[in-house]
């Protein structure tokens, strides 16, 4: 008797691109929930994320990484390594290009360490075709294929929805066969403390937005569980400067405040359970260019 079942997929679906080009929204449309950190201000992503993806077929590890970017410290030259990283072990790579910005030179540097990339399948993924008319779409899905050669293409709104099953699909039928590489009930590689730093990294950068988006590293101390079973964390906001610290506080700890109640409500869905927060500000000078800061904070390349 012939074996009618599809065989079972899996593997390791890197996402790069440059800043902001849509990478962790896509992610939190294809989990269903969000685990990864988005704001409208550039290089928001440091930490690589696995995100990982069941279906009845396959299992998908989806790996969000830090935009691609021209270095001006320490800190941009380790995300650039971490995100690179990534290209070496893919299954399939998906290079995503925002359908709403010109496609320039930025691109075109991705694109070419896309290309070098070994993995069997190379998908172009045209992201935020909800705020890009059908005439802008086209004009930038000619752009980004004179970039490189991709095995496909496909257009996508993961704000609204548009086309994530289809990318999942498509994806899913380009892994390799194999087995599952994460139990079913774990949705991510990332622990628990390195999730409740991002989101109150996440409310810093939508509240403060230019003022000190990349002068801001955090990092959660201590999650204690209670016996009533709340949780109390105590996190650390780094800045570089006393003014920064004096603009992160806010007159009379209001915005600090505003950012732990924001950071809480989503630490609250993560955890399921009601947070007690602490955030505390320090001044830790040149943090970006100390290589031992950014691995502490986990910002990266990872084993």
């Amino acid at each position: 008797m012939t074996d009618t079942n599809p065989a079972f997929r899996s593997g390791f679906v890197a996402l790069v691109g440059r800043p902001n080009a849509g990478k962790s929204t896509l992610v939190n449309a294809c989990m269903g929930e969000k685990i990864a950190i988005t704001s409208p201000v550039a290089q928001t992503t440091r930490r690589r994320m696995r995100a990982v993806v069941n279906t009845e077929a396959s299992q998908l590890v989806i790996i969000d990484t830090p935009g691609l970017h021209k270095p001006k410290d320490a800190l941009g030259s380790e995300l650039n390594k971490a995100a690179l990283a990534e290209l070496a072990d893919a299954d399939v790579v998906a290079f995503l290009v925002d359908a709403t910005k010109p496609v320039g030179t930025g691109d075109a540097w991705v694109a070419s360490h896309v290309a070098k990339a070994d993995a069997d399948y190379k998908l172009l993924v045209l992201t935020k075709a909800d705020i890009a008319g059908p005439q802008k779409v086209a004009e930038q899905l000619e752009a980004a294929r004179a970039l490189a050669a991709f095995d496909d293409e496909l257009v996508i709104s993961a704000k609204e929805g548009f086309n994530v099953d289809a990318f999942l699909r498509l994806v899913s039928a380009h892994l390799p066969e194999g087995p599952k590489w994460f139990p079913d009930d774990m949705d991510t590689d990332t622990t628990d403390e390195d999730l409740v730093a991002e989101f109150v990294r996440e409310k810093l950068f939508l509240n403060l937005r230019q003022e000190l988006p990349h002068s801001v590293g955090v990092l959660c101390d201590q999650i204690e569980y209670a016996d009533d079973g709340h949780a109390s964390i105590r996190a650390t906001i780094l800045v570089e400067r006393e003014g920064q610290k004096g603009i992160v506080v806010g007159r009379g700890g209001q915005m600090v405040k505003k950012v732990g109640t924001e950071a809480r409500h989503d630490i609250e869905k993560l955890l399921g359970c009601k947070v007690f927060l602490e955030l505390r500000v320090r001044v830790e000078p040149q943090w970006r260019r100390n290589a031992n800061i950014i691995q502490r904070l986990g910002y990266g390349e990872q084993e």
